[in-house]
């Protein structure tokens, strides 16, 4: 998008120094002193929230990391939870028919929503019991107002803030591959933080409590990876749509959001009718409609990315095909 421009520089014809009338840069002393104050007021800001998610991420990993060092093995439940949900981020990467994106914004941006995951526990846990105990709807709105949007974001920001920024992140697709990524970093925290939770308070022992929790959480991992993936799908959109920026950046969310919202809201009825319905055990009904969910929405994703994909390898070809008119001084060619 071209940069706008004040009527003085329009006119001009490059031939006036125009600083300080309708062009500006840092020439002066207080020129200097001016960048610098507003460079360290923007990193320092993001410093400042860096070092706080990191605070409440070591806060909320004290529980795990203390049953870490008691049983070892929990580590593995910890990994093996999020192999599904890294087998689909890995796919999606495949899918990326442009550029390879470098290893360490892949690295960093899963990092981030490590750390950005915490802000949504903590607004889940703060704003969770207000709305709860609303009869009949408080938990469909507690999933709708809050969870979905606050953690779908989050997410999201994971990416906005340092891969969306680098010139490496040079297509639509891109979009779908940082924000894949930063759900599996959202379902690594969030299934570490769950297998911790229940393993210490269970009451069976702890190879079978660490069994059945992670094999929920791994079945829960990838749709993390799916609703972000839209999400950042749109974000790619609205890169290289700028003046329609802010829109599509609000539809990816609302989508993910949505879906979000809509598999925590039916997770805990849908499996149950089933159970009633026909004679399934519980688990069966459970396991069944979570993969039923993920493939629906996974297809809405599959769907966007193959078009994607077919367009670009189209007009490759197309390009490639195309060959200059000869003239009259040209050589025919062979």
């Amino acid at each position: 998008m071209q940069r706008r421009r004040d009527p003085v520089e329009r006119a001009d014809e490059e031939s006036r120094d125009l600083y300080d009338v309708s062009t500006w840069e840092p020439r002066s002393l207080l020129d200097r002193v001016a960048y610098a104050i507003y460079a360290g007021i923007n990193y320092g800001f993001h410093g400042i929230v860096l070092l706080v998610a990191l605070a409440i991420t070591l806060l909320l990993l004290a529980q795990p990391t203390i049953l870490l060092l008691e049983e070892p093995l929990l580590g593995g439940f910890f990994a093996l939870s999020i192999v599904p949900a890294a087998l689909l981020a890995g796919f999606i990467w495949y899918t990326d028919v442009t550029t390879s994106e470098p290893l360490g914004l892949l690295v960093a941006t899963f990092v981030l929503a490590v750390l950005f995951a915490t802000f949504a526990a903590v607004v889940n846990e703060v704003t969770g019991p207000y709305l709860q105990v609303i009869p009949l709807v408080g938990w469909a709105l507690f999933f709708y107002v809050i969870v979905g949007p606050v953690e779908e974001a989050v997410k999201l920001l994971a990416v906005r803030v340092f891969a969306y920024r680098s010139d490496t992140f040079d297509s639509v697709l891109d979009g779908a591959v940082y924000g894949a990524v930063a759900g599996l970093g959202f379902a690594a925290i969030e299934n570490t933080i769950y297998i911790s939770g229940s393993v210490a308070q269970a009451d069976a022992g702890f190879f079978t409590a660490a069994t059945g929790i992670a094999t929920v959480r791994a079945l829960v991992g990838p749709g993390h990876v799916i609703y972000s993936a839209i999400a950042g799908y749109y974000l790619g959109l609205a890169k290289f749509n700028p003046q329609y920026a802010g829109p599509l950046v609000v539809k990816g969310l609302v989508v993910a959001a949505f879906v979000h919202a809509t598999y925590n809201t039916t997770v805990s009825i849908v499996p149950e009718l089933i159970a009633t319905i026909y004679p399934v055990s519980a688990a069966f009904a459970f396991v069944s409609y979570v993969i039923f969910f993920n493939l629906l929405v996974g297809y809405y994703l599959y769907r966007k990315i193959s078009r994607y994909r077919r367009t670009y390898r189209t007009v490759r070809d197309d390009a490639e095909d195309v060959t200059p008119e000869l003239t009259e001084f040209d050589p025919p060619q062979r």
